[in-house]
């Protein structure tokens, strides 16, 4: 399974740490003032990588296979895609043109090459 190899899952971290930083970066900018800086670059990672944990395929191969909040693996790859993209587009609008795009093509790298595991999520 190419999907649980050390490589693609250390390849899926780094992508969540760069999403993460993506949410942080678009949190601080739309702070329009020094009081909301801090708190919305926080809060927008926090969020996210919260609903990233918390919600969950019970038994995924690529996970400790615990769920706190189980969820069919349908809404789960939603979930993953929502969140990775979606912090490839922070980059994007904050202006950073290059990593957004980088991260947009890593993205489509490693699902393109996990396969495997987006079939074991939709027939979950």
């Amino acid at each position: 399974m190419i999907a649980s190899a050390w490589w693609n899952l250390t390849l899926r971290f780094l992508l969540e740490l760069a999403a993460l930083a993506g949410f942080g970066l678009a949190g601080w900018r739309l702070g329009d003032s020094s009081l909301w800086r801090w708190p919305l670059a926080l809060l927008f990672p926090a969020v996210a990588a919260a609903l990233w944990g918390i919600f969950a395929v019970p038994g995924d191969p690529s996970r400790s296979g615990a769920a706190p909040v189980p969820i069919s693996g349908g809404v789960r790859l939603l979930l993953e895609l929502l969140i990775l993209c979606g912090g490839a587009g922070a980059y994007w609008i904050e202006g950073h043109r290059v990593m957004a795009l980088v991260l947009a093509i890593l993205v489509a790298v490693h699902y393109g090459l996990s396969a495997d595991r987006i079939y074991w999520l939709l027939r979950q």
